[in-house]
């Protein structure tokens, strides 16, 4: 009971960064101007890096220990070919919700893991519900301003919509902990796969919106992101 609290609370909380990162996005005309530019691009650097350091010391370490070779291979390179297939139908019928696609993509197969995760003990649990709070901020950011420059929703809406799908989380994530906490292949599968998918946001979609001409600050956010990574690695 104690560990599917903790399953409650932490997919919660890491499903709240989305609203958050929504709510951040709504700060405009920071001066002088180009901070606010820097502080954007670097808040999308840091997701990327934060990301990079889910796949590098969570996903596929994790992954890789409870299953072969073929089997990493081939689930990596389905996650990234499955949200390959996705980028491509959302811009084909330009549905103005790439970012928010993305964003549930990524959340809800690391919720599963994580349920599973902290069912069976493992110690990196709290790291990885750290880390998917740290990814679904700035998503929530880049979604926000994705739905609020290509529809007519308010902001208001926009982040009561992000709260309610902040909920789903604990719904994933009570799923694997009730279903999944002794199929730790399937559960390694999904780790693979998401970390496939999350590596094709990052170089698809995070990384060549960081860039800012003249401006070196914002890439250091990605360095920031995945040294906090690092960090909660080592304290686990």
């Amino acid at each position: 009971m104690e560990s599917l609290v903790f399953v409650i609370v932490s997919t919660l909380i890491a499903g709240l960064a989305m609203p958050l990162g929504a709510t951040l996005a709504c700060i405009e005309n920071i001066h002088p101007r180009w901070l606010e530019n820097e502080f954007r691009h670097g808040v999308i650097a840091f997701g990327g890096g934060a990301l990079l350091s889910a796949v590098a010391l969570v996903l596929v370490p994790e992954g890789m220990a409870h299953s072969s070779l073929a089997m990493t291979l081939a689930m990596m390179f389905a996650g990234g070919a499955a949200f390959a297939v996705l980028d491509y139908q959302l811009n084909h019928h330009q549905t103005p919700a790439g970012q928010l696609a993305a964003m549930l993509s990524d959340f809800l197969p690391e919720s599963i893991a994580l349920g599973a995760a902290f069912a069976s003990g493992e110690s990196s649990a709290f790291l990885l519900a750290g880390l998917i709070a740290l990814q679904n901020l700035p998503e929530g950011f880049n979604a926000y301003r994705e739905l609020k420059e290509n529809t007519h929703y308010s902001a208001v809406k926009i982040i009561g919509a992000f709260v309610m799908l902040a909920l789903l989380g604990p719904l994933a994530g009570i799923s694997g902990h009730l279903w999944l906490a002794d199929a730790n292949t399937l559960v390694a599968a999904i780790m693979l796969f998401a970390a496939g998918g999350i590596l094709y946001s990052v170089f698809q979609d995070i990384a060549p919106q960081v860039p800012l001409k003249n401006h070196w600050a914002p890439p250091l956010g990605a360095v920031a992101g995945f040294v906090l990574g690092v960090a909660g690695d080592y304290l686990v």
